[in-house]
């Protein structure tokens, strides 16, 4: 799993059968200390509630097929699940990041 950052939308005008209504978003994956961690990529969103600014999980490979309704399409990576908070546990203090109000 890999926290990543929602940074915009795609359009399809056609797209495989099995992925008919699920969103494709761009995703920012994220380094531990919040900052960006190589190229965007496509997400699924398995969640169906992700939009633009939100930090979200993210998994890739069959496991990101997994997340979807029908398991066998042809998916790289899927947004399971959307972060409120993020605190390291080497840290004390307040979460550094927060989930947008």
């Amino acid at each position: 799993m890999q926290l990543a950052r929602v940074i915009g939308t795609v359009v399809a005008t056609q797209k495989v059968a099995g992925l008919e209504g699920v969103r494709l978003l761009v995703v920012q994956p994220l380094h531990r200390s919040g900052a960006p961690s190589g190229l965007p990529v496509v997400a699924a969103d398995a969640v169906h509630m992700a939009g633009p600014g939100e930090l979200v999980y993210v998994v890739a490979a069959r496991e990101a097929a997994l997340a979807m309704p029908d398991p066998f399409v042809p998916v790289d990576h899927a947004i399971v699940g959307i972060v409120d908070a993020v605190t390291a546990a080497d840290s004390p203090g307040p979460a550094r990041w927060e989930r947008p109000s």
